[in-house]
């Protein structure tokens, strides 16, 4: 054990002041990925005394781990003056900052095997807890307060730096839509003369869809497609299947909404070979047909070759220009087709329902006109660069074990 490593009980108390004098303030839960979230439990009837009150820079966990995998649900409170918490949670604080940095800790607390410690120190028949006593008794590195402050800064200037990419993302996608509405719904694309075509005269037929612009047809998306396909599982019971790194395999939790230019997990080749998986081109968009929660109708970019699973169609086009375009009419209008799914308990789309979706087809000059490929192109710059600087954050994490006065 290096010389500096510390028993955490010498550095911090637990906080134990209650909403005695009924505080309006924000109400939060705890998550697995060590972040405050605004509470959705129902307080109707709820004696809001017995809550407690986390203030800046002060820390809260949960010690119950039985029902959250191989994660603890710790973190700092960092945006609030004073927040709430259950009175089930169990707040706490550095003693003195001048000694442990609470940012410094924080980042002890996000690496993984802090995560496995706490889950390996849980005792209890019922309820597994990682309790004060072994919070107390975890040993972590404290070198000198400066240096704490340099791990800090550098931290945080990958943390910011992703937070600013992420708004970027944000921002692009957000004037795509915007894009597509002018263009594909209000018809308000440049005509000839760059100027707005609807409102400056410019021809409209009727459809089944309403009016369009003359030129424009309306079609489905299996016509507006050259090829629709689904994916599959190999099975789980065959390690060779999943023994290499040969093809990314995409789960409908990871279409979500954004240009994909990773996959969490990999199949063989042998794998694909013997299950309904599909190898699918950059450029295929994908749409989730069935998932828990928010999931079920979201879409995703394909930015590399990859398969997928059951619950992904996935829709080939001629070219990027259709593709990008198919991307924003499936993300504008993701609400009206997730309630087109059907079924019992858990209605879902199927890839027949995707395929009679009606869409509008703009005349050919247009499609070759909008501006979308060069959002796909600059978001998926910007995903990959995220990537690399999550790759330096979880390294500098994992720096910390070595770290010497």
């Amino acid at each position: 054990m290096k010389s500096n490593y510390k028993p955490l009980g010498k550095y911090i108390q637990p906080v134990h002041e209650r909403n005695t004098e009924l505080l309006d303030l924000p109400l939060m839960g705890l998550s697995v990925s060590k972040v405050f979230f605004p509470t959705i439990a129902n307080l109707v009837g709820t004696d809001m005394k017995t809550y407690k009150i986390v203030y800046r820079k002060q820390f809260t966990y949960i010690a119950d781990t039985s029902r959250r995998g191989d994660k603890i649900a710790i973190a700092l409170n960092e945006r609030f003056d004073k927040i709430l918490v259950s009175q089930a949670y169990t707040p706490f604080e550095v003693k003195d900052n001048k000694e442990l940095d609470p940012e410094y800790l924080m980042m002890w607390f996000k690496r993984p095997e802090f995560d496995r410690y706490a889950r390996f120190k849980s005792h209890g028949s019922a309820r597994e807890l990682f309790s004060w006593d072994d919070l107390c008794e975890t040993l972590i590195p404290v070198p000198h307060p400066d240096k704490q402050k340099e791990i800090v800064k550098e931290y945080n200037t990958i943390v910011n730096r992703i937070a600013l990419n992420n708004q970027l993302i944000k921002k692009l996608e957000e004037t795509a839509q915007a894009i597509y509405n002018q263009w594909f719904v209000d018809f308000e694309f440049p005509n000839e003369n760059g100027k707005p075509y609807k409102s400056n005269g410019g021809e409209m037929v009727e459809s089944e869809l309403g009016e369009i612009p003359k030129g424009w047809e309306v079609t489905n998306i299996k016509d507006f497609c050259s090829e629709m396909k689904s994916g599959g599982t190999p099975s789980r019971d065959d390690s060779e299947y999943w023994n290499s790194n040969d093809i990314p395999w995409l789960k409908t939790g990871e279409v979500c909404n954004k240009v994909l230019v990773e996959s969490e997990e990999y199949i063989s080749f042998k794998g694909c070979k013997n299950s309904s998986a599909k190898i699918l081109p950059i450029n295929t968009v994908l749409i989730a047909m069935y998932g828990e929660g928010k999931t079920k109708g979201q879409s995703g970019y394909l930015r590399f070759e990859a398969t997928t699973n059951q619950a992904c169609c996935a829709m080939v086009c001629e070219n990027e220009k259709q593709s990008t375009l198919l991307y924003y009419f499936l993300r504008i209008n993701q609400s009206q087709i997730a309630n087109l799914a059907n079924g019992g308990a858990q209605p879902n789309l199927s890839k027949e329902l995707i395929e009679n979706i009606k869409i509008l087809k703009p005349s050919v000059d247009l499609i070759n006109k909008h501006p979308f490929l060069n959002f796909i192109n600059h978001c998926e710059l910007l995903e990959r660069e995220n990537i690399k600087l999550s790759k330096m954050q979880n390294l500098l994490l994992s720096k910390l074990a070595t770290i010497e006065n």
